[in-house]
């Protein structure tokens, strides 16, 4: 007797948490705003942001080195690749990968 009342009990105990599941799948949409975010990818033109944006958008890019960035492109015009970046002083390949998709120089 007490076999069937822990079964009934543990049967409505998950017969609820299914349903509670199954709710929280069909509310939510296809897309969270996490989601959504990662999809959403800023590309930075190598060319033309200023240390602000280098240091804000891009990772591993604190503000010493988005300054050297543009020194560099100040000193020797625009990049022509984004593997260019290597050559300024402190930004490593980890850097630029890390980065490589959110980079333009067009």
């Amino acid at each position: 007797m007490l076999n069937a009342k822990l079964s009934s009990l543990l049967f409505a105990l998950l017969a609820s948490f299914s349903l509670m599941v199954s709710a929280a799948e069909v509310a939510t949409p296809a897309g969270t705003d996490a989601q959504r975010a990662e999809v959403a990818v800023t590309t930075v033109n190598l060319n033309t942001a200023d240390a602000a944006t280098l240091e804000r958008e891009l990772l591993g890019i604190g503000q010493v080195k988005a300054q050297a960035i543009v020194a560099y492109r100040d000193e020797h015009g625009a990049f022509a690749s984004v593997d260019e970046l290597l050559e300024v002083k402190g930004i490593g390949e980890a850097t630029v990968e890390k980065n490589r998709g959110k980079l333009s120089i067009n």
